[in-house]
């Protein structure tokens, strides 16, 4: 995937040019913020530029409005060159079926794409609808910090809502990576929260999703000595930990 470090006046500036640089709209962009600049004395000396690096998200679905279909782009096909995703559910299909009915089908359809015969389980609670993919050796599913398995929830949550009546966040697991990923995040979060109470200096977390910085967040929020705030633009953002200064 092509990554650009880009420079601008402020971020804004540098992020305008990254969208005209991809020639695809802000939203369509993974960002993360290497310098926020600076404007300087007097806006002269010592002024820095806002530098931050840019790509092109690697999974890009759109939904119209009828729901005739499911598809990735064409960078993110099968094995055998076919579409990864192509759904078109019929009348039958819509009629009398549930949340979980439905995000259970559009899993199996999205693994069958992927030549992946795995059977798939659903738990419901009255927050959340798990759907857990049976197997060993399941890293492509899984892939680099989850990304892999993150795309394809979202797909299957974005599918399997678009009915609903009372949404319900739809998680996707495999070989319990939710779990060991969350357990390997609050070491961490522990771990670096020792440091900043150590050095009295802030660290950043680069790279997380929403539900990985929650975790961070949720690790440390007990900690009145310390404090954490999200920073940076996209999908995966940063955490900063930092001395708490009121305390």
């Amino acid at each position: 995937m092509k990554t650009l470090k880009i420079e601008g006046k402020t971020i804004d500036d540098a992020i305008e040019k990254a969208c005209k640089e991809f020639n695809v709209p802000r939203k369509k962009l993974n960002l993360e913020i290497i310098s926020e600049g600076s404007s300087g004395f007097l806006g002269l000396i010592g002024s820095r530029k806002a530098r931050i690096k840019a790509s092109i998200m690697s999974i890009d679905v759109e939904f119209d409005t009828s729901f005739e279909k499911l598809e990735e782009t064409a960078d993110d096909t099968s094995p055998n060159g076919s579409s990864l995703l192509h759904y078109a559910p019929t009348a039958e299909d819509e009629s009398d079926e549930t949340v979980p009915m439905r995000a259970k089908r559009v899993l199996e359809g999205i693994l069958a794409r992927m030549n992946l015969d795995f059977p798939v389980t659903v738990e419901e609670t009255p927050e959340t609808i798990t759907l857990n993919i049976k197997g060993t050796g399941n890293g492509l599913l899984i892939g680099k910090k989850g990304q892999t398995l993150d795309a394809i929830q979202y797909i299957v949550s974005r599918a399997s809502n678009k009915y609903g009546r009372g949404r319900k966040r739809i998680v996707i697991d495999t070989e319990d990576y939710r779990e060991r990923r969350g357990k390997s995040l609050i070491a961490l979060a522990e771990k670096l929260g020792q440091k900043v109470k150590k050095t009295k200096k802030p660290v950043t977390v680069s790279n997380l999703n929403a539900h990985d910085r929650r975790i961070i967040h949720l690790a440390l929020q007990a900690d009145e000595s310390l404090t954490t705030k999200s920073r940076g633009e996209g999908t995966y953002r940063k955490v900063i930990i930092l001395p708490n200064k009121s305390a």
